[in-house]
């Protein structure tokens, strides 16, 4: 007689095979992205201080003659510029990040998904980009320029560089995520979560929210508030746009008498 334990076994190494086989290449795939950040840190680590200094310049060009930005912390000369190269390593691997991510789950995809997944990765990773962009050359001289120029008169500014940084990287990343609504609107009419109808009957609430994110992201001033919420607002918009191409017309046929 045979041992029913025995038979058991092939069924487990059957099924439990191409389990162990993705979870490797995720474990490939995470290696080969860790990879990366490192090698463009270690490329970017001697121009540290140059890169920071390109960072400030939204705002010691607005500082007052006979100031600069100091350092509070003993070791914030070395922390912050580390700490800045080490996430602009990240920022410029997010397409060898996102292109590892595809290449993971492209072979769970159907044909007409594909079709949209690579158009949309790209345009997801310039829309990331251009954000950044457009908060560093758009939103930070306005910023710093109207805080610059309101304070007491006998207040001489000398901001700390570990605090500057955090301030500018929360702006980075939440310039960078608003630029991704054309996507995300884009992906819930694809998905058949909604249609183009229905959100656009949506648009105060919209508008609305668009306002209250820019209130909590951004530094307590209208300014900045509106920089981010009327990009916001015109990008789902564009989402809207580009979303027509993919609208589902809703089924009519439960409505016959």
């Amino acid at each position: 007689m045979t041992n029913p334990n025995t038979q058991e076994n092939p069924q487990e190494d059957q099924h439990g095979q191409p389990l162990i086989a993705h979870l490797t290449e995720l474990r490939d795939r995470l290696l080969r992205s860790v990879l990366i950040i490192l090698v463009v840190f270690v490329g970017l680590y001697s121009w540290s201080n140059e890169l920071y200094l390109f960072v400030s310049e939204p705002l010691r060009r607005f500082l007052p003659e006979g100031t600069s930005m100091i350092a509070t912390g003993v070791a914030s000369p070395f922390l912050t510029p580390f700490k800045l190269t080490l996430m602009s390593a990240i920022f410029l691997s997010v397409p060898f990040i996102l292109h590892q991510a595809w290449s993971f789950i492209a072979p769970g995809l159907y044909k007409h998904e594909k079709k949209f997944a690579v158009p949309l990765l790209v345009s997801s990773v310039l829309l990331f980009y251009s954000g950044m962009a457009f908060a560093y050359y758009a939103v930070f001289p306005i910023i710093f320029g109207f805080f610059t120029s309101i304070g007491p008169e006998g207040v001489a500014m000398m901001t700390d560089i570990n605090q500057y940084l955090d301030f500018v990287l929360k702006l980075f990343f939440a310039f960078g995520v608003a630029f991704e609504i054309p996507i995300a609107t884009f992906l819930i009419i694809a998905a058949g979560l909604s249609d183009v109808k229905s959100i656009g009957e949506k648009r105060p609430y919209v508008i609305v929210g668009c306002f209250t994110v820019g209130m909590l992201i951004t530094p307590p001033d209208v300014i900045s508030q509106t920089l981010l919420a009327v990009p916001m607002w015109l990008l789902f918009e564009v989402g809207l746009l580009f979303g027509r191409l993919v609208d589902k017309p809703e089924d009519t046929s439960n409505q016959e008498a």
